[in-house]
């Protein structure tokens, strides 16, 4: 999947812990390949099965995101690909700007991406994964990478630093134990002598 529409389509998640109508919403005006930046702006919906680009629903998912280099060069050559199946469908091409469409344009349904998505994994002999599963493993690495909480709220786009770290809990068992064994090294061989009896 390396170097094609898909490729893109599931590293973005993955690298910006995008939902996945976020992700479908996003248009080239969105994204600013110089500075290294994504601005979530809208959602993508479907109102009677026309696309529709729908206001986030609350102002913290509405936000820029500092996109990581391999997202970056996978988006430029992403770009280079579509302009040249633009070139190739000719008049037949429905300019929405979006980034992920079809051979003509136009946005995917949420629900082809995801069927793609679990045939892709089948054929690879991976187990069953919801698309959403993409940004709860970008929230995942984040947070086993040491970021801070507050800074995965605000990529995740959550109104609630509790509603990330309840929805994450499962990963601080594990940075509990890493910060321990960070405290270690410190205290390490520190030895309190002449310590009265606390009894």
């Amino acid at each position: 999947m390396a170097g094609t529409q898909d490729g893109t389509l599931y590293l973005a998640p993955l690298g910006l812990g995008l939902r996945q109508g976020e992700l479908l919403a996003l248009r080239w005006q969105d994204v600013d390949l110089d500075a290294g930046t994504v601005t979530v702006a809208h959602t993508l919906q479907r109102l009677d099965g026309t696309p529709v680009l729908a206001q986030p629903k609350t102002d913290k998912r509405r936000r820029p995101i500092a996109v990581p280099a391999p997202v970056l060069a996978s988006l430029r050559e992403h770009r280079k690909r579509q302009l040249a199946e633009r070139l190739a469908a000719g008049a037949a091409w429905q300019d929405g700007g979006f980034l992920f469409c079809s051979a003509i344009g136009t946005p995917p349904y949420s629900s082809n991406v995801l069927h793609r998505f679990q045939r892709q994994l089948a054929a690879a002999d991976l187990p069953h994964q919801r698309f959403h599963d993409l940004r709860h493993a970008c929230a995942s690495y984040l947070l086993a990478a040491g970021v801070p909480l507050r800074v995965v709220q605000g990529i995740l786009g959550h109104s609630q630093l509790s509603t990330t770290a309840d929805i994450y809990a499962h990963v601080t068992p594990e940075l509990q134990k890493d910060a321990a064994a960070r405290m270690g090294a410190p205290l390490d061989g520190m030895l309190f002598y002449g310590a009265e009896s606390l009894s």
